[in-house]
């Protein structure tokens, strides 16, 4: 009874929250997501995990890595939330017209979009992959993704509807009428276009990778599906370039010809020339290689020897 009081608590505080902010002046929106994020950056010197993940990307150890960085990575965090928040009462023309792209990636963007073959975008945690989603819509129409289940269950389905009200189509990753694999190979073998989170697993299979020098892993997914379908795999990259704009990187094509983990690799160090050019903006705030893991979940994956794997 407890756990569903609790649930019901955090389904109005959401709602609230999200009410608040949609209809709240954008300067107002701005200033107090900004502050949110300084003082969160700020405190305590800013998250343990978050400043041990930004000296990889640096390198440098934790206790180096710039107190500027560490809030101006919460500082974007915020604003990631702040768009999510208002994204569905934001006009998508003025989403699209804030959007950021080289010549050369929109050029391979709309060359794989308009092949005829299935596209599989991968992107990592970094800015805002919502922005990503509304100007691929304006310009390719609808896209199948995956979302992971939340409780409580109604928090879900106001993420779900709220993704689908953006033209986006949502498959459950976990209690779905058919597996989302299945469904999204069916998106790619007809054409379609399928956008999925790719640099953390949370599975028990994912594949062994190195990222800026150690060794994580990464989900199988988006290689297998453009594998097993024929599509194109495309590593995508969103950042914040400045306060009004925003910078989408799409122009790497994957190659897929030495199977799965050679992929999965070539996605890695995709995902890192962008999180490199912008750590700021890489929101990843949890646990991501093996040397951090807990020991319970080492023990359950079965790694022995976590750490760095070469020099």
């Amino acid at each position: 009874m407890f756990g569903k009081v609790t649930e019901y608590a955090a389904d109005l505080g959401y709602r609230a929250g999200w009410a608040a902010v949609r209809w709240a002046p954008e300067s107002v929106a701005r200033n107090v997501f900004d502050a949110v994020g300084t003082f969160a950056g700020r405190r305590g010197g800013g998250p343990e995990q978050l400043r041990r993940n930004l000296a990889r990307v640096i390198g440098t150890s934790p206790e180096e890595v710039p107190a500027e960085l560490v809030e101006q990575a919460m500082r974007s965090y915020a604003r990631y939330w702040r768009e999510a928040f208002r994204l569905p009462t934001t006009d998508p023309a003025d989403i699209v017209a804030s959007v950021r792209m080289s010549e050369h990636d929109r050029r391979v963007v709309d060359e794989v979009c308009t092949s005829g073959r299935g596209v599989v975008m991968a992107l990592p945690h970094s800015g805002n992959w919502d922005i990503c989603g509304v100007w691929l819509v304006a310009h390719y129409g609808k896209f199948a993704t995956v979302a992971e289940r939340l409780k409580p269950e109604s928090l879900f389905d106001q993420f779900v509807e709220y993704r689908e009200s953006l033209g986006f189509e949502v498959f459950p990753l976990t209690g779905g009428e058919e597996p989302p694999f299945k469904l999204l190979a069916d998106r790619l073998r007809a054409g379609g276009i399928v956008c999925l989170m790719g640099d953390r697993d949370l599975s028990h299979s994912g594949v062994p990778v190195e990222l800026f020098g150690e060794r994580t892993r990464m989900p199988a997914g988006p290689a297998k599906l453009a594998i097993d379908t024929g599509a194109t795999l495309l590593a995508v990259h969103h950042s914040y370039p400045d306060a009004d704009t925003s910078l989408i990187r799409c122009g790497t094509v994957i190659d897929t010809s030495g199977g799965v983990a050679a992929a999965t690799q070539a996605l890695a160090d995709a995902f890192a020339e962008g999180i490199a050019a912008a750590p700021a903006d890489w929101h990843m705030l949890q646990p991501l290689w093996e040397s951090d893991w807990s020991q319970a979940r080492r023990d359950r994956l079965g790694v022995t020897d976590p750490g760095v794997t070469k020099e």
